[in-house]
C-alpha cells in the first residue's frame, strides 16, 4: 500500500533543514534501495527555498508508514511543524502499474 507523507517545516528552520540534509538524503537513499521510496522531494516557498517535504512510500499499513516517517532525520531533529500521512492511490504515470 502507498502512503503520502506530507511535512511542513517550522518557520525559520531552513538552517536545520540544510544542516540535516546529508543525513536525510542518506536515509532516503536507503529507502529507495529497499524499494520503499517511490517519490520524494521538498515543497518550495515563494522564494524557491525548501519549506516542507513530500514522500510517497510503500508500507504494509498506516502504522508502518508512521514508523517509517518517524525515522526521517528531519523528523528526529524537530524540523517539522506538522506531518500528515494519508493512504494514496497512484493512478496516472505509475511505472509499476
Amino acid at each position: 500500500m502507498l502512503f503520502a507523507v506530507i511535512c511542513t517545516d517550522k518557520p525559520e528552520h531552513l538552517n536545520v533543514r540544510m544542516e540535516t540534509r546529508p543525513t536525510h538524503v542518506e536515509w532516503l537513499n536507503g529507502l529507495n534501495a529497499a524499494g520503499t521510496l517511490k517519490i520524494g522531494g521538498p515543497f518550495l516557498d515563494a522564494d524557491g527555498k525548501p519549506c516542507g517535504s513530500m514522500l510517497l512510500i510503500a508500507a504494509d499499513d498506516l502504522d508502518a508508514a508512521k514508523a517509517i516517517a518517524a525515522q526521517d532525520p528531519y523528523a528526529q531533529v524537530g524540523l517539522f511543524a506538522h506531518v500528515e500521512i494519508k493512504p494514496y492511490n497512484w493512478v496516472f504515470n505509475n511505472p509499476e502499474a
